[in-house]
């Protein structure tokens, strides 16, 4: 398989969390607005490629009976990375985003790509399906951030979209919004996958 078809499908074929539903608390808990979804969703992705690059790097030198350990000790390593140059760096995300910048670590999308792809794939096709997989996340995040943050404040990304008169929905920045908008990417999603596959059987 290409490098391309390994980076492209984790934009849409099992883009997380629609198709994997993998990592749904972080998509839950950190999306009250667009800049946290997309900061949380870097993370993730930057842990993702670096851990599946090394995953794959070792994959023949790793003992499969502590394999999953070694993957813990590896995804840990980055996040101790993540979350020291989000201290120095950007401490304001990083107090937003809170404990579930260490719990990265638990992240089982990532443990998942380690495990059913890198450590069965070479360094290249294992990167691109990383970057693949860790975008498709950050663009649900930043994308279902921005949705709640628009109907829960009026703003995305702090600037303020909405008719003066608007009344926020305040419970979208809450926790039942996250899974009210959850639901709707959702449905929207499963949508445009049954649009797609009735023309494709047009074709």
């Amino acid at each position: 398989m290409s490098l391309t078809k390994e980076f492209t499908k984790g934009l849409w074929e099992i883009i997380p969390p629609f198709r994997l539903v993998l990592g749904l608390c972080p998509v839950l808990a950190v999306t009250t607005s667009a800049e946290n979804g997309m900061g949380m969703g870097l993370a993730t992705t930057f842990v993702l490629v670096c851990s599946n690059l090394l995953v794959s790097l070792l994959r023949k030198i790793i003992p499969s009976k502590v394999r999953i350990a070694a993957y813990i000790v590896i995804i840990a390593s980055f996040v101790v990375i993540v979350e020291l140059t989000m201290q120095a760096y950007v401490f304001p995300l990083y107090q937003a985003l809170g404990i579930f910048i260490p719990l990265i670590v638990v992240n089982c999308i990532i443990l998942g790509r380690a495990e059913a792809f890198a450590g069965k794939n070479g360094p290249l096709a294992s990167i691109a399906d990383g970057l693949g997989v860790g975008l498709g996340f950050t663009i649900s995040l930043t994308v279902l951030g921005a949705f709640r943050e628009l109907l829960g404040n009026g703003t995305i990304w702090g600037a303020n979209l909405m008719w003066e008169s608007f009344e926020p929905f305040t419970f979208m920045v809450r926790a039942p919004g996250a899974f009210v908008g959850l639901g709707v990417m959702l449905a929207l999603i499963n949508f445009i996958s049954v649009k797609l596959d009735q023309r494709k059987r047009r074709a």
